[in-house]
């Protein structure tokens, strides 16, 4: 099953505030204070001995942020809510800044509030090592904050930094997981896998694997992997969220009544999960259901406004003929990136796919360029091949695309728009055989995977034809 080539490594070296240990603390000097700023936090002298912190009202939400899972809004705020009033009262208490910064990435991703949340998180987790130097709950927060801003360099670093404190911790492992994989080294992000399930077991794990084998073509497992971390999830977010996952998985194979299944049990488990009313606008979209499908993208929003939901909405309208009121959606995409740029957030993957296909597809060309170099996985090798194709440069184009969809380059995540760009861009360089074999490939993937691209990928196949009939040779 595993293909036996070889992914082109691409790690990229370490920040030299994670490799020099000296410099560490230096990092993060005057972090103290920062924290007291962000909470108004009187500092005073460190006690000399302090019993274990008592369980806290937040203490499930505590057990899944650390573990790398969901937790429900409400418990998230009781954590939040008991954290803060622990550092007012013990001010050296390094897992509590920890726990705190950690719960603070969770409310950001949860809520979309990256400017918001991120920040604050990065300023409780720098205080935990000022007060606690190297301590692993803290490691593991940053390289977290890292992934959540697509700071794959950085969660690189921090993850190996936690690895370096605590060999044989397994919660360093996701992230770093994570940081392989968004620099294009899935050769080392399916080995850290393989020492993740040696160290540990159960749903958080199931959940890492599943999206390992995914990034390797393995659909099948990665679905099973999904339903047994579903079935063995801790509690309604949890699983909620397990389901949405699989909900993609079923949509990425173009069953659209499944995937809709998927995204409506987990909306009634987990209403607040925004990434769930976005794959049921998804589902929706592709049965035909548009109406429908506006108003999940809608309530997405309004619960997680992240800009790839509002240019899946964008599209979808522009598909419907409803072209200001995409371009309202496009313009929200723009400034959504805008604000999250303020909590630190690297948008410029999304933006690219945006200015590519609705706006100015030079700057696309500049802003993945500039992503490539800083983190080359395969998703953004596909987008800045696209984008090249967008401005007519389809011998370069054709490269990125290769990386994208060739398991000889890495690209081994089966994916029908990755295929349709790569069929589209032969077809402009006059390739017509591998254009209508990778055009009917990403039919036969999913024939509903986008409401714009899905018709055009139908149009430029009726474009290539047919293969000549040549007879038999003699």
């Amino acid at each position: 099953m595993e293909n036996q080539a070889e992914p082109r490594a691409r790690r990229s070296p370490v920040p030299a505030v994670v490799r020099r240990r000296p410099l560490l603390a230096g990092a993060v000097a005057g972090s103290l204070a920062l924290g007291a700023v962000l909470l108004c936090v009187p500092f005073g002298e460190p006690p000399v001995a302090r019993a274990p912190a008592a369980a806290a009202p937040g203490a499930r939400a505590g057990t899944a942020v650390v573990a790398g899972m969901q937790a429900a809004p409400a418990d998230l705020g009781e954590l939040i809510g008991q954290r803060e009033r622990t550092v007012r009262r013990q001010p050296r208490d390094a897992r509590s800044w920890a726990l705190l910064g950690t719960a603070y990435v969770e409310q950001g991703r949860r809520t979309g509030d990256a400017a918001g949340f991120y920040p604050k998180a990065e300023r409780a987790l720098h205080t935990s090592l000022r007060v606690g130097p190297d301590h692993p709950d803290a490691l593991d927060g940053l390289a977290g904050l890292a992934v959540a801003r697509r700071d794959f360099r950085g969660a690189l670093g921090w993850s190996e930094t936690a690895l370096e404190a605590a060999p044989k911790r397994w919660s360093a492992y996701p992230a770093l997981i994570d940081a392989c994989t968004g620099l294009g080294d899935y050769k080392r992000a399916y080995a850290a896998l393989g020492r993740l399930r040696r160290l540990t077991s159960g749903p958080a794990v199931l959940a890492r694997a599943a999206e390992v084998y995914r990034e390797r073509g393995w659909r099948e497992d990665a679905a099973a992997a999904l339903s047994d971390a579903a079935a063995a999830a801790a509690g309604p977010a949890e699983r909620a969220a397990r389901l949405e996952r699989g909900g993609q998985l079923a949509f990425e194979r173009g069953d659209r009544e499944d995937a809709l299944r998927h995204f409506e049990e987990a909306v009634r488990l987990d209403p607040h999960l925004g990434a769930a009313h976005a794959g049921r606008g998804r589902a929706l979209a592709a049965l035909g259901r548009t109406a429908r499908a506006q108003s999940a993208y809608r309530t997405a929003l309004a619960r997680q406004p992240l800009p790839q939901y509002a240019l899946e909405l964008g599209e979808l309208q522009e598909s419907l003929g409803l072209r200001q009121e995409a371009g309202v959606q496009y313009d929200l995409v723009r400034e959504r990136v805008r604000r999250d740029a303020a909590g630190g957030v690297d948008g410029d993957l999304v933006l690219g796919l945006l200015e590519a296909d609705h706006g100015d597809p030079v700057a696309a060309v500049r802003l993945l360029r500039a992503e490539w170099r800083r983190q080359p996985g395969i998703d953004v090798a596909d987008a800045l091949g696209w984008a090249l194709h967008r401005i007519g440069q389809d011998t370069e184009a054709l490269g990125y695309a290769t990386v994208a969809t060739d398991r000889e380059h890495g690209g081994t995540v089966r994916s029908a728009p990755y295929v349709y760009h790569r069929g589209v861009i032969e077809q402009a360089m006059g390739r017509s055989g591998a254009a209508r074999r990778h055009l009917e490939e990403a039919l036969r993937i999913n024939p509903y995977f986008s409401p714009l691209g899905a018709p055009l990928a139908r149009a430029a196949l009726a474009q290539v034809g047919e293969p000549p009939d040549v007879g038999v040779p003699r």
